[in-house]
């Protein structure tokens, strides 16, 4: 399955699953990772540019080339058209402090308002100081005024250097790649949809409660949280909180996330007082793989663990002692789940295999950021 990233064919909106038989067919998919470069590959795409970048003598060789480091970086992460990047004012349309490239309104047929993309405050630094070298700056006064042509012969380069097909370091791949990317990390498809600027958003009635504004906070979040990579955590949901019921020691938080999902989490008053909890705040909340628990089956578990999901068995990655699974369920996120081998074995399952993914209230911990 092979999903089209441009602005004509934006990315499917989630889709539910019924709790009876698994309609496979109905199901958010991930691309193969054939069909694009995965994480590991545009990272050492990106070591590539940097590289090469740095390796002419000629000092206007390498402010040529680090015009088009500039543009892979961008592209990289803001999931942005080569277009719109050639139209951008790297000088006047970045901000730095805010950490916003401002794409413009872009087609009038497809978008009326302007695309703002969040990046990271280590790429907004980076680029920041970059910018700041007065012969790069001498060097931009054009802007990129520069034939596409010749970028995509640079990526070409650069991918067929790491042994890469040409096609997939075209930029066109790399922002698709990045969108792949995104999914895979498990930020909510309405953010995805919004930062590669789609202009007609399939939203479902579980998103009417997200605004742009919360959009945007969850983006920011996602965003910083993916370039500090501090937390062990494989499971991660960002939600807002619906309830919040006090009891004589604890608290139950129960949020719904941007897919349409329920999280109940259990947590002491005084960490409800200590992280500002309210109601319509947003939040996320994460829980560790060996505390999810699955299920073989279609029907629903009769168990004592609040969040229970149903999804589909997408990979098994198998070891001595302990068994990892990835269960993609109906909005598309992906949960880890880590048995030992040993009970990976009781439970007989199988790629394509239906399955319930359950955890405790007790086993979700969260993080206001």
């Amino acid at each position: 399955m092979d999903y089209k990233t441009t602005a004509d064919a934006p990315l499917p909106a989630p889709q539910s699953l019924s709790q009876g038989r698994m309609d496979q067919g109905r199901m958010v998919s991930i691309p193969e990772t054939g069909h694009c470069l995965d994480s590991v590959q545009l990272d050492r795409l990106e070591q590539a540019f940097r590289a090469w970048a740095r390796q002419s003598p000629r000092a206007d060789v390498q402010l040529s080339r680090r015009r088009i480091l500039v543009i892979f970086l961008l592209i990289r992460y803001t999931g942005a058209k080569l277009n719109e990047i050639l139209a951008l004012d790297p000088l006047k349309r970045i901000d730095f402090n805010r950490q916003l490239v401002d794409l413009g309104i872009g087609e009038p047929d497809t978008r009326t308002e302007p695309r703002i993309v969040r990046i990271s405050s280590p790429l907004a630094s980076e680029l920041e100081q970059m910018l700041n070298d007065p012969s790069f700056r001498r060097f931009l006064e054009k802007q990129f005024n520069i034939d596409p042509g010749f970028v995509r012969r640079k990526f070409y380069e650069r991918a067929q250097a790491l042994g890469f097909p040409k096609k997939l370091g075209s930029p066109e791949m790399i922002r698709k790649a990045r969108a792949v990317e995104l999914m895979q990390r498990n930020m909510p498809m309405p953010a995805v949809q919004t930062m590669l600027g789609h202009s007609s958003m399939n939203l479902t009635s579980a998103y009417v409660s997200f605004s742009k504004e919360d959009i945007a906070q969850v983006t920011k979040l996602f965003i910083e949280r993916e370039a500090s990579r501090k937390t062990s955590a494989r499971n991660s949901f960002f939600g807002k909180i619906q309830v919040l019921q006090k009891g004589d020691i604890q608290t139950r938080v129960t949020l719904t996330t941007a897919g349409g999902d329920t999280i109940e989490a259990m947590i002491t008053n005084s960490s409800v007082e200590r992280l500002s909890l309210k109601e319509s705040r947003l939040i996320m909340a994460e829980v560790k793989a060996p505390l999810v628990i699955l299920y073989n089956g279609e029907k629903e578990p009769e168990c004592t663990a609040e969040n229970r999901f149903y999804g589909m068995i997408e990979q098994i990655n198998a070891g001595q002692i302990n068994t990892e699974y990835i269960v993609r369920i109906k909005d598309g996120t992906a949960l880890c789940a880590l048995v030992s081998t040993q009970g990976s074995r009781w439970l007989g399952l199988g790629v394509g295999d239906s399955v319930w993914a359950a955890f405790s209230c007790f086993s979700v911990v969260l993080n206001v950021d």
